[in-house]
């Protein structure tokens, strides 16, 4: 044997020790751990935020409100495309730190102030492909050029090489050509390569650098889940200075699996990390559009109806896709457009035990594909929330410019607050009226209440686990100086309360805590 072949089977040998060191020593729950500040529950997505505005509203409303982290739209290098859609963010060109939210320097400063207060950042991490292959030419954000028709993206770079075969995906039921076709046309990456592992661990490492809490990982069902766990293995620590020894990042993975009968499985990623799981706000839509009794809840996230177990997933009532009809839920996704609706089905959400939430900041859309707001240049136009003392009891509730900000809509930040209070208490006190008023404790922390019957009222005495005292709904108002903006409950000593929630109020939902007593 030459010294060349004994080298190259050197190197095989040593490749294939490293993969079962990386399969006996990846620890599952390690990336699990979303690295909360202790007290905090609750992430937000600022969809297509500016790194320099999501820094300011850390500092004046998500620190303050309590907010546990902000998930950001993509942070490298994309495609630019004419009238500079939404989607556009979702084709990248290279991993360099730049986008219309901002450079490297903003993306750093933002991590950084928003840390000091306390709320974490998680990347959107695009790693399963590159920009479509139809054209010959293609700029990117930072200014990079690309032949994608080529699989040519010196940005990186990538060659013809890196990517696998070109295929399209026809048949979901096939597992193999889900993940190693092109998903609608994007230039499917090898992650098997590990060449490409690399490329993707230095991008990861690098925003780790940063310190970030974790990464939300696009088209996770699309790559295979072997090699996702080596590049997550790969990955530094975190930054020990924010958030101790030895810490993993957070992962979440995209795995839309809701028919169950595909051939790509969500639960052969919650061994990774946790998954998002797309079931939930396909069933929470469901339920509070009237399809199916409020009653039906009694159960629900702790046995069947194909969800997966509490600690492996992240949950919201809708995201960036499917709030535009993309994905999975179709009618049954509940979004802003439907406010009295959604803000009962996110108050649901984060009054009950299951998962860890996210809740969804939008901007206004008529076109699916629209972009965020803009001007001419294409350049985002930054929210202009009311600013002020929101503890005070200034209102949050604005933010113009054609954005919707629903994480300061007082019913939802207050149900980030409810959340916070009742942590880990278990779901007791439960009452329904057989079709769709129901009502729970949360230990001897927290009361919610919703009438979800049209037409008719809920006047209930029910048992809200509380001990005796006058409390503060956080739904209709907030507790301000010692006193109630909105509704006042009375606490009995034997813990029950007249509840009243009429058919025609504005919001369907009454919920009280420990915290707002008066």
């Amino acid at each position: 044997m030459n010294n060349k072949n004994l080298l190259s089977r050197l190197a095989v040998g040593s490749f294939l020790l490293l993969q079962v060191h990386w399969a006996l020593s990846y620890d599952p729950a390690a990336y699990k751990d979303p690295h909360y500040v202790d007290g905090r529950t609750s992430m937000v997505h600022l969809f297509e935020w500016k790194f320099k505005d999501i820094a300011e509203e850390c500092e004046r409303f998500l620190g303050p409100m309590g907010f546990a982290g902000v998930q950001v739209s993509p942070i490298n290098e994309n495609l630019l495309i004419p009238g500079r859609p939404w989607y556009e963010r979702y084709q990248p060109m290279s991993y360099e730190i730049i986008t219309r939210s901002g450079n490297e320097d903003e993306f750093a400063d933002m991590v950084k102030r928003c840390n000091k207060v306390g709320v974490r950042i998680y990347v959107d991490a695009v790693i399963n492909h590159m920009t479509m292959g139809a054209q010959a030419t293609a700029v990117g954000t930072g200014g990079s050029t690309a032949e994608p028709a080529k699989r040519l993206f010196p940005g990186v770079p990538y060659g013809p090489s890196d990517f696998n075969a070109p295929c399209t995906i026809a048949n979901y039921q096939n597992g193999t050509e889900v993940r190693d076709c092109d998903l609608a046309g994007l230039q499917d990456l090898n992650q098997g390569k590990e060449y490409v592992r690399e490329k993707i661990v230095e991008f990861f490492n690098r925003a780790i650098d940063h310190g970030i809490a974790g990464f939300r990982i696009d088209a996770a069902k699309h790559m295979w889940p072997g090699d996702l766990e080596i590049i997550y293995g790969r990955t530094k620590n975190l930054r020990s200075d924010v958030f101790g020894e030895n810490k993993r990042p957070f992962i979440f993975q995209e795995v839309i699996d809701v028919s169950g009968n595909e051939g790509v499985k969500k639960c052969q990623y919650n061994d990774l990390g946790d998954v998002i799981e797309f079931s939930f706000g396909i069933q929470i839509g469901s339920f509070f559009r009237g399809w199916e009794d409020l009653s039906h809840l009694q159960h629900w996230g702790f046995s069947d109806r194909g969800l997966l177990p509490s600690n492996d997933v992240v949950v919201m009532v809708d995201n960036h896709d499917n709030q535009r009809g993309h994905g999975a839920g179709g009618d049954a996704i509940l979004n802003y457009k439907n406010p009295r609706l959604y803000k009962m089905a996110v108050a649901f959400m984060l009054a009950h035990p299951y998962g860890h939430t996210r809740v969804m900041s939008s901007f206004d859309f008529s076109d699916p594909s629209q972009g965020p707001p803009a001007d001419s240049n294409g350049d985002i136009i930054s929210p202009d929330p009311i600013t002020g003392n929101v503890a005070s009891g200034a209102d949050a509730n604005a933010c113009g410019h054609g954005w919707v900000c629903e994480h300061r809509w007082s019913q939802i930040y207050g149900m980030v607050g409810f959340r916070n209070v009742v942590q880990n208490e278990t779901l007791v006190n439960w009452w329904s009226n057989g079709q769709n008023q129901i009502a729970f404790s949360r230990g001897n922390r927290g009361f919610a209440a919703f009438n979800g019957q049209y037409g008719v009222d809920l006047e209930q005495e029910l048992q809200t686990g509380l001990p005796a005292g006058d409390y503060c709904d956080v739904i209709s108002g907030r507790k301000v100086n010692g006193k109630c903006t909105g509704k006042t409950v009375k606490v009995n000593n034997d813990g029950k309360a007249y509840i009243e929630i009429l058919k025609d109020e504005a919001d369907g939902a009454l919920v009280i805590h420990a915290e707002t007593k008066l």
